[in-house]
């Protein structure tokens, strides 16, 4: 008797296919389905995940991430023996998920290289294989766009090889950047950041839809926390943004009292990494498009929209590095 077969080897067969078709330049660009991508929605940051992770900052390879902006001069590497690119990363989404976020912000920063950071191997595969298909199909919309008249094209159909056909269903016009500024990562946060990114490097951090660890003895591995808001200082460059985003009014409580100074008149005398932030503004916050984005295009944004449920949304401006006392 023959038994169909398991989820698991369903899963790796696409994915199989996946990679093979990938590979073939006559066949359809699809996007991959996200439900040979499924896993648990929460992973222990505080388990040993085998994980790979630079020394410093200066030995990471990130040309293999951003081919497109690779430092043409070959003798340019850095203290891994790795290419170097001819700009820096300066956006990070923490806990990228399927990767609504760096899809939504790579035709709008189109000349900002953006990383997102994902702890769960499977969610990885998915971002990187649609980043991927992302940057074919554009490819794709651009030689279609340059292409000759259609009667020129017809013309010389027969003597140029079959080109790979874009999905209706994505893109059909070239995007500004080709998609080629963004990436992923398979990294703990929690544990690494800083072996990611030098002092002051980036321009802007967004932590959407956390796990909100609803359980007080969950709390220390929430991804907003004093140690953690530091390191985040410590990353970003003043006058750079952080962006959060939840549907958990408790994690939003949480956010705002981790990252805003407490009221003097209630007897705390709040120092330290408090003391680098500033809450943006809502009238500030309505003409920047990166909040419409992180509220409106990301997977778990959506899914809250369809459950009618709020989202509570808080910015934070690092502030200059306070002076030295006398």
């Amino acid at each position: 008797m023959t038994f169909p077969p398991h989820k698991r080897q369903k899963r790796e067969e696409y994915r199989q296919a996946q990679t093979q078709a990938a590979q073939k330049e006559s066949t359809e660009i699809k996007m991959p389905k996200k439900r040979f991508y499924r896993q648990r929605a929460h992973a222990n940051p505080f388990s040993d995940h085998m994980l790979d992770y630079p020394l410093s900052p200066a030995h990471m390879d990130w040309a293999s991430h951003f081919p497109a902006f690779v430092d043409p001069n070959p003798d340019k590497k850095n203290e891994g023996g790795f290419r170097q690119l001819v700009k820096d990363v300066e956006v990070v989404d923490i806990g990228c998920g399927f990767g609504g976020l760096l899809a939504g912000l790579a035709p709008v920063l189109p000349d900002t290289l953006i990383v997102g950071m994902e702890i769960r191997i499977s969610v990885l595969e998915y971002v990187t294989g649609r980043i991927q298909v992302l940057r074919s199909q554009s490819e794709q919309a651009q030689k279609i766009s340059s292409s000759p008249a259609p009667a020129q094209a017809q013309a010389s159909s027969s003597t140029s090889s079959p080109s790979p056909s874009v999905s209706s269903t994505t893109i059909t016009a070239p995007v500004p950047g080709g998609y080629q500024n963004v990436s992923a990562l398979r990294t703990n946060t929690m544990k690494f950041l800083p072996n990611f990114f030098a002092r002051a490097q980036l321009s802007k951090i967004f932590i959407c839809f956390p796990d909100p660890h609803f359980k007080a003895r969950k709390h220390k591995a929430r991804i907003v926390s004093p140690a953690l808001n530091a390191e985040y200082a410590y990353v970003l460059r003043p006058g750079g943004l952080l962006y959060t985003i939840t549907d958990v009014e408790d994690y939003h409580n949480w956010i705002l009292k981790h990252f805003e100074k407490s009221d003097e008149r209630e007897g705390n005398s709040d120092t330290g990494v408090k003391e680098l932030w500033e809450r943006v503004s809502d009238e500030e916050l309505k003409d920047d498009p990166c909040v419409r984005i992180m509220s409106e295009e990301t997977e778990e944004s959506k899914k809250v929209t369809r459950n009618k449920g709020n989202k509570y949304v808080a910015v934070f401006r690092r502030k200059a590095n306070p002076e030295w006392p006398a």
